[in-house]
């Protein structure tokens, strides 16, 4: 009966945590004027159209593994002139994916990136001349400097996460960059459904979220019509419809079958088991 309370706890702290904490970081620097040409080569390579990764062949290439490491490199150290402005979000935006895939390629294979332990937590990244987390990068450096356009652009390893673009952002073009990753995620018909005959649309999770991204922009129905495909303008225009939420699909955003059948309840599961290694 005790055994049972205590996984009744943990439960229902998996259904608080996020409301409570899982949404914040701390302020992320990074270095004014960084490369992003090697990165790019890397995504056009292990990138598909679909944005799935080729995480087993990164993995096995020496030469492309130690490129990636070299590219984080540069984020690395205190930085002396910290980057501002769009130099600042497109390096914050790399930096988040190329230690998310960095993060992968480590645990490699694993089903989910949720299958290991605290992901987005803890601070066990060497950026800034200090230890980092994922959830530094996205909710105290990115978020507070793009609002509602972080989040077609940063991608957690998921398959139900905005595709992975086949290029690094670029502060000359980083405008275009995300008008381009919001065009891809709202195309895509396994992650957002528009259904005219229907009067509603069936839209990722993410925009329920972070609905208040999206309300400092006057809301999530003022966003849809400005990236989803042409044909639905007018219907989203309008206003008056129905939103609900697709279940999220945590499997590994990989091109081979890791991550394919990984389900709601082994999430539930794996999370219980971070806070039960995180009480011990």
């Amino acid at each position: 009966m005790k055994s049972l309370r205590h996984l009744l706890t943990l439960v229902a702290l998996l259904t608080i945590l996020p409301a409570a904490s899982a949404f914040e970081g701390d302020s992320v620097p990074v270095p004014s004027h960084v490369s992003h040409e090697s990165l790019d080569r890397l995504l056009q390579k292990y990138v598909n159209d679909r944005g799935l990764v080729a995480y087993a062949a990164w993995k096995n290439n020496e030469t492309d593994l130690a490129a990636l490491d070299a590219y984080l490199t540069q984020f690395a150290a205190k930085p002396t002139t910290p980057a501002t402005g769009n130099d600042q979000a497109a390096s914050l935006i790399n930096l988040y994916n190329a230690t998310t895939i960095r993060w992968i390629i480590a645990n490699y294979p694993t089903a989910s990136i949720q299958a290991l332990p605290d992901s987005f937590g803890t601070k066990r990244h060497d950026i800034g001349g200090a230890k980092v987390s994922l959830n530094d990068i996205e909710h105290g450096s990115v978020r507070p400097l793009l609002g509602y356009r972080a989040h077609a652009v940063l991608v957690c390893a998921a398959r139900s996460c905005p595709p992975l673009q086949r290029f690094a952002y670029t502060p000359d073009q980083l405008d275009e960059q995300i008008d381009t990753a919001y065009r891809a995620w709202l195309s895509r018909e396994d992650l957002n459904r528009f259904l005219p005959a229907e009067n509603k649309v069936e839209i990722s999770g993410i925009f329920n979220w972070f609905a208040e991204d999206f309300e400092k922009v006057g809301g999530v129905k003022k966003v849809l019509p400005k990236y989803a495909p042409e044909k639905y303008h007018d219907f989203l225009a309008g206003g008056d419809y129905e939103i609900t939420y697709l279940p999220y699909n945590w499997g590994l955003n990989d091109q081979g079958a890791t991550g394919e059948g990984y389900s709601r309840m082994r999430m539930i599961w794996d999370r219980i088991l971070d806070v039960i290694t995180f009480w011990n």
